[in-house]
């Protein structure tokens, strides 16, 4: 039978602690909405002894989302911090006050230069005081993967027994390794479903060595009840456990692990999106899941197998996290069912025998020199090659720009082509670019909305990629387009017309 798994997400305050990612409160009441969306089980809102700031902003957490998900923060194992914990989280409807406190040699010798019977008394009276104040506390075991085994266990047992509700066992570190890792929680679990079979054993793992979700999961795996995770993986150092990991891995792989959770899946992408966003953090283009390229599909052999078949190469669907459809990006490696597919998705017969190959080899020299092909390039080469009539409906070529920035009037100018047919226009924005795209919207005449607009080097060449994302107002859908040249401005340009394109390809084929 498989058990639910606890989610506790800490993006809002192990998270936080990323250089740079420092988040105001609006911007964390925005994070929590999000996570309550996704129907996570327990938020950890911050560190409230930290500053008036983070306690102000627990207290409008509890308040915004308080009455739907349970939320915690984080106290050490002294008085005044448990007080600042419980005085902003009282009003939430389930409150979890959480304890941290070392039990490594290393942190009871360096960090608190004390004894380790003195180090446990600690952590057992901060329990005990924690109780007199709210009936459901967690008491973590800092650098628990560095620990003496039987120091650990006592210490465990003495926090469950002063009344402890949760037990969590760090790899705090990320010095773990997953079958010493899964062994650590396979003896703590047995020990402490003996000692009081109700206190739900907990892990937190990061990602020093690469390994934060892989322990995780080994976690699980040996009776962990409860996960802590970020989004994005982010957190001190290398980072945390990636929450959308671990929830995919448990739901693609429920049966081998044993344990589900109540994640609504489909937010997962947007979650992702979102604390990028606000935190002007960037998520990796090959990041498991979430990523950029995580349903991307390049290579002619898995393109050729996944239009055979969609489980040959993707063994979750990407409607499954919330992304629209499986992308496939045509390049020079792309084989010849891949791009025969691409033109009958566009409503045209790619022909047989000679036709199709001289046609083919046109796509692979277009592939050579552009290194990906849209699929406004595939029309433009469908249409000149003869082998169908030419379509009324013609797309838009970038023809020539120019843009002008200042403090009081950024314009941009703007010839486009279109057909036979030439079109040109100016504009003035808030800035470079949003007079750029103005002028654009306004010689299109289509009404679009930027909903995404980014722009990032291509490793430590000269070559920027543009890349954005747009809502069409007549049909409500949004398309993408992305573009590559050594000019940023150009990208940013060839990018948007490369979506407004995408929006009239898929007039044309409806």
């Amino acid at each position: 039978m498989s058990r639910k798994i606890i989610v506790l997400d800490t993006t809002l305050r192990d998270g936080e602690q990323v250089p740079g990612a420092k988040l105001n409160v609006y911007q964390k009441l925005e994070i929590a909405k999000q996570l309550k969306r996704l129907n996570v089980d327990i938020i950890e809102a911050g560190f409230p002894a930290s500053s008036a700031g983070d306690f102000h902003a627990v207290q409008e957490i509890v308040r915004s989302v308080g009455d739907s998900v349970s939320i915690t923060a984080l106290a050490r194992a002294v008085k005044s911090d448990i007080e600042a914990v419980y005085e902003s989280i009282k009003l939430a409807n389930n409150p979890l006050i959480h304890i941290v406190l070392g039990t490594s040699n290393i942190h009871v010798e360096k960090k608190f230069n004390r004894s380790k019977d003195a180090v446990l008394q600690m952590g057992v009276d901060a329990v005990k005081y924690a109780k007199t104040l709210l009936p459901n506390v967690q008491y973590s075991t800092e650098d628990a993967s560095r620990s003496d085994f039987e120091y650990l266990w006592s210490t465990i047992e003495a926090v469950v027994k002063a009344g402890a509700t949760m037990i969590n066992v760090p790899d705090t570190v990320g010095f773990a390794v997953p079958e010493e890792y899964g062994e650590l929680i396979r003896k703590l679990n047995d020990r402490l479903k003996n000692l009081d079979d109700r206190v739900v054993l907990s892990v937190h793992c990061h990602n020093d060595l690469g390994m934060a979700t892989a322990n995780t999961l080994s976690a699980v795996k040996n009776g962990a009840d409860k996960v802590e995770v970020t989004i994005n993986g982010l957190g001190e150092r290398a980072g945390n456990t990636s929450l959308e990991e671990v929830v995919m891995a448990l739901k693609v792989r429920e049966s081998f692990y044993g344990g589900h959770t109540d994640i609504r899946t489909q937010e997962l992408l947007k979650s992702s999106r979102l604390v990028s966003h606000l935190t002007g953090l960037d998520v990796q283009v090959n990041k498991a899941i979430t990523g950029e390229n995580a349903f991307a599909h390049s290579s002619g052999i898995h393109q050729d197998g996944l239009l055979k078949d969609k489980n040959v190469y993707e063994i979750m669907s990407p409607e499954d996290v919330g992304a629209e459809k499986m992308e496939m990006i045509l390049t020079a490696r792309s084989g010849r069912h891949a791009f025969k597919n691409a033109v009958e998705k566009m409503g045209f017969e790619a022909g047989e025998g000679e036709q199709f190959e001289s046609l083919f080899q046109r796509f692979l020299a277009l592939a050579d020199a552009k290194k990906e092909v849209y699929d406004h390039d595939v029309f433009y080469l469908v249409t000149h090659h003869g082998n169908v009539e030419e379509s009324s409906t013609q797309l838009y070529e970038l023809v020539n720009f120019q843009v002008v920035s200042n403090d009081i009037f950024p314009t941009a100018s703007v010839q486009l082509k279109k057909g036979t047919e030439t079109l040109k226009g100016s504009a003035v924005g808030d800035g470079p670019i949003d007079a750029l795209y103005g002028v654009i919207k306004s010689l299109v005449g289509l009404d679009v909305e930027l909903k995404d607009y980014k722009i990032s080097s291509l490793s430590r060449g000269k070559e920027a990629i543009g890349r954005v994302n747009l809502r069409v107002a007549y049909d409500g859908k949004t398309y993408s387009g992305r573009a590559m040249d050594t000019d940023i401005v150009k990208a940013s340009a060839i990018a948007f017309l490369n979506g407004i394109n995408a929006a009239l390809l898929d007039a044309v084929k409806e």
